[in-house]
């Protein structure tokens, strides 16, 4: 609230009044401000007030019409009070047109006592308050649901990125006959996307973190090269579509940052996907690293529509398209440059955009602080038992989606398991009370009986003690845990979940 939205504006009949009326209420620690006619109150009115005072004498004539036209076009949060001292009170002619005209009137009739006029003004005042309290839980309320809108935006742009590697993939292996290897490499660059998606999905469960535009990173040494190969490939759909040629120009020797590698990816697939969007067909994408002892520096540079010199800044802004006739055709929300920036600078780096002008290409920057290469990193070995470990458990699928189910059947069946499969309640228990399982996976969001009430049943029923009940589900935040582990669930694992994290749960179980 500024200052002068709580001052008293003045317009009495004589300037010995005025004398009068302005030291009492600063005594009372009212700032106040004399008016010299209506068309200098209705400017003041405009630049903010808290109240007016106003003789009969005032508003009696065509005189008062820059304050009635100011007082009637008042936003829907605000009601300026508005004194009037009269002679005759209520029986004024004037005053009786002005009840009607002026919106939120009060009449002090003369003389009037000091404490009258001060108490009046007070009063005013504390519902002036009020209404701009009225205004700053609207305006908060705005600026909310434009951070949900925009956060929203940001989300379906970014989840789009990922599903373009993966429909390529489920497409190749649909249509080729691959060698093993291809196809081990095809399923790590799908889980490599999937990931990627459920990490996002995380940040849309967390409300009140993003509400507050909070972001945890989960940092380790990375090296960015690798960095750089996924956001790629997260590309290269859109890049051949374009018939774009894209150029990786890359040190022999691998340079490594502390960071994100998801979130880094995000950073670099953005530039990438803006570079081919501004980058005619046949045209040229180049991305090149270089490093100091300090720096690990990435710049991506294209032969696109460039950017106005007083636009490079203007483009990290949120929503901002450079090139408002492109947007139809070229798609996109104006967000990508928004985001690398922010992941940038939580990574302790800087981005920054050059460009010669309209036609001539962009180059985007991106420094990060350069750290050493892991010593000895741990290598997981990926050769583990994980075919048998499911023997020994007779595993029940319960989720109302089929494909989900019958996935994650085959799955458990592919490390070993006995798996039956149910899409809803009352299925389940009957192919519980058929063959009883060890374990059994459930959804909680099922129709007509939901996880909670199967579970419950399951609990309540002596000839299903010792089944391991697991929720499987995409309802994720710490309240739902809770409601789930206290319905009688012994374990909660989110949707998608991550396939270690399956064979950990079976190999705690055995």
């Amino acid at each position: 609230m500024l200052a002068n939205e709580l001052r008293v504006l003045l317009k009495l009949v004589t300037a010995k009044d005025t004398a009068i009326v302005l030291p009492l209420l600063a005594r009372s620690g009212i700032a106040a401000l004399a008016c010299s006619d209506a068309a200098s109150m209705a400017k003041e009115i405009s630049g903010g007030a808290g109240a007016v005072v106003i003789a009969e004498e005032a508003i009696d004539g065509q005189g008062i019409e820059p304050v009635l036209s100011c007082l009637q076009s008042q936003p829907p949060w605000s009601d300026l009070p508005v004194i009037v001292v009269a002679r005759s009170g209520l029986d004024s002619p004037a005053i009786t047109g002005a009840i009607g005209t002026l919106g939120n009137v009060t009449v002090l009739e003369r003389p009037m006592r000091v404490t009258t006029l001060v108490s009046t003004v007070r009063s005013a005042l504390v519902a002036r308050k009020r209404q701009y309290q009225l205004r700053s839980t609207l305006d908060g309320l705005r600026e909310a649901d434009q951070r949900k809108t925009e956060f929203l935006a940001t989300l379906a742009h970014e989840l789009r990125n990922p599903l373009a590697p993966l429909r390529t993939a489920l497409t190749i292996v649909s249509k080729q006959q691959l060698e093993p290897d291809k196809l081990q490499a095809l399923y790590a660059m799908m889980d490599r996307q999937v990931t990627h998606m459920v990490r996002l999905i995380d940040d849309l469960m967390e409300v009140s973190r993003i509400s507050r535009g909070k972001i945890t990173l989960r940092t380790a040494a990375i090296a960015v090269d690798s960095v750089l190969r996924d956001a790629v490939e997260v590309n290269r759909p859109l890049l051949a579509d374009a018939s774009q040629q894209l150029v990786l120009d890359l040190p022999e020797e691998p340079c490594h940052v502390r960071g994100d590698a998801v979130r880094l990816t995000q950073v670099f697939a953005n530039l990438l996907n803006n570079a081919s969007k501004f980058t005619p067909s046949e045209g040229h994408i180049r991305v090149s690293m270089r490093s100091d002892e300090k720096i690990v520096r990435v710049q991506v540079t294209d032969t696109g529509i460039g950017i106005p010199e007083d636009m490079l800044e203007a483009v990290f802004g949120m929503f901002v398209q450079i090139h408002s006739s492109l947007r139809g055709a070229q798609g996109g929300l104006g967000v990508g440059l928004t985001l690398a920036r922010s992941l940038v600078e939580l990574h302790g780096g800087r981005i920054s955009v050059t460009s010669p002008g309209p036609h001539a290409g962009t180059t985007v920057t991106v420094e990060l602080p350069r750290v050493a290469a892991p010593v000895n990193p741990h290598t997981s070995d990926a050769s583990t038992e994980e075919g048998n470990v499911g023997e020994g458990h007779q595993i029940l699928v319960v989720d109302d989606n089929r494909d989900a189910a019958d996935s994650l059947a085959q799955l458990f069946a592919a490390l070993g398991a006995k798996v039956s499969v149910a899409y809803g309640g009352e299925e389940a228990l009957s192919a519980m009370a058929a063959a009883l399982p060890s374990i059994a996976f459930i959804d909680i969001g099922m129709p007509v009986m939901d996880g909670y009430e199967l579970a419950a049943r399951i609990r309540a029923s002596a000839s299903f003690s010792g089944v391991v009940l697991v929720a499987l589900t995409g309802w994720g935040q710490a309240t739902d845990r809770e409601r789930i582990l206290n319905s009688g669930f012994d374990h909660h694992l989110i949707k998608p979940a991550d396939v270690q994290q399956l064979i950990r749960l079976l190999q705690s179980i055995h």
